[in-house]
């Protein structure tokens, strides 16, 4: 894989050509196949930087091109040896030229979504900065998912009051197959590896939560994942980070999405807070996310469930089969505490899992670990913030996580 950057003011042009030995059809780190669209993307900043790190542009371009690169990757300016060793170590890659200095930063910014999760991580650090990722379209591919609607999510971002900078990119139509999205689910950190000097930005938070750390998470291993391939600070990703200077840090990373949820709707950002991606003047209500997360709404708010989804839509055929489902310790919480829940979408799932109130209860703390992930210039502001607002599970309670889909 060869990769090249070339910059206009604000825009950075990614281009690449693969080696005989790379294929259009890779896998993202997850296990999800993914197939080539076309080889060049673009990253719009809101303004023209200074000179920028080499080790940026390179774990940037890196994101976008890992699954379908084989056996090594020539990046247009020399890298560090640090990020040279992570690509070597974590993906058998050999990755050059090399000859930079390493980097570093001092800073902690946000990766902001718009979601209860990235809410609650805004809510947990108040003082940082938010770098909003927005999808626009790609001039070679048509968009043929227009009912995706960032730019909604990128106005909600800036009725939020807090230093912004909104990236817009191309960047996820460099896939066909299944659908556009990040190549690496760390493409929506592109942006902010490119900001990283300017912003002078030792760490990125995201709101992945306790599920997508350590439970394995939606279509992923659905089992406790201590060695996770996404967001493990030892794995591939976070070595890879860590030596561009950019440490990837997860302040809600231990806690539930019930408590993400409960943080979010509690923090002055609640009205900015959304996570469909297809409504205009609010959630669209008939999406599987819009009802999953429902789910753990009106479990957080004790309250019947609010949904015009009957069981046979597609949506929700599969809370009609048995388990094992994705984010299914969030469907045992919101079970187990939605009143009326047996007469909803959810009454099959209620009864296959027969979970209650106490058997969920460890979903309301935070796991011990996670917080000794986050590194040391932060760790004390999160650990405070969850100590005050959440509590950390007991031992017995961590057991639920370490033991988690090994029955």
């Amino acid at each position: 894989m060869r990769v090249t950057w070339n910059v206009d003011g604000g825009a950075w042009h990614l281009t690449f050509r693969l080696d005989p030995e790379d294929g259009i059809t890779g896998l993202c780190s997850d296990g999800q196949p993914l197939k080539l669209a076309t080889n060049s993307c673009r990253v719009e900043l809101p303004r023209a930087l200074p000179d920028v790190h080499p080790d940026l542009p390179a774990l940037a371009a890196w994101t976008v091109v890992a699954p379908w690169t084989r056996r090594r990757i020539v990046f247009d300016r020399p890298i560090s040896a640090q990020l040279a060793a992570a690509f070597a170590e974590g993906w058998g890659v050999e990755a050059g030229p090399v000859g930079s200095p390493a980097r570093s930063g001092s800073r902690l910014a946000i990766s902001y979504s718009g979601g209860a999760d990235s809410a609650a991580v805004a809510a947990m650090l108040p003082d940082a900065p938010f770098v909003h990722f927005q999808r626009v379209s790609h001039p070679r591919v048509p968009n043929r998912w227009t009912h995706y609607r960032s730019d909604v999510l990128a106005a909600l971002a800036a009725e939020t009051g807090r230093e912004l900078t909104v990236v817009r990119s191309d960047l996820e139509f460099t896939l066909a197959e299944p659908r556009p999205g990040y190549p690496e689910h760390h493409a929506v950190a592109a942006g902010a590896l490119l900001l990283a000097d300017e912003l002078d930005l030792g760490g990125l938070a995201f709101g992945y939560e306790l599920g997508s750390r350590w439970l394995g998470g939606d279509r992923y291993l659905l089992r406790y994942t201590p060695d996770n391939p996404m967001w493990a600070p030892h794995g591939a990703w976070g070595r890879a980070f860590a030596a561009a200077g950019l440490h990837i840090v997860l302040p809600v990373g231990g806690v539930s999405e019930a408590v993400t949820m409960r943080l979010a709707l509690g923090s002055e950002l609640r009205d900015q807070v959304r996570w469909c991606l297809r409504g205009v003047n609010g959630a669209c209500g008939s999406c599987g996310k819009c009802l999953y997360k429902e789910l753990i709404q009106a479990a957080v708010e004790r309250r019947p469930l609010r949904t015009a989804i009957t069981a046979d839509r597609p949506v929700a055929r599969k809370w009609q089969q048995p388990p094992p489902y994705g984010g299914q310790e969030m469907i045992e919480y919101g079970c187990a505490r939605v009143p009326g829940v047996e007469d909803t979408v959810f009454g099959a799932a209620a009864g296959f899992l027969k979970a209650t109130e106490a058997s969920t209860a460890w979903l309301d703390r935070c796991y011990p670990p996670a917080i000794e992930e986050i590194p040391e210039p932060w760790r004390k502001q999160v650990r405070d913030f969850v100590d005050a607002e959440v509590g950390f599970m007991s031992d017995d309670e961590a057991r639920n996580v370490e033991t988690w889909g090994t029955a």
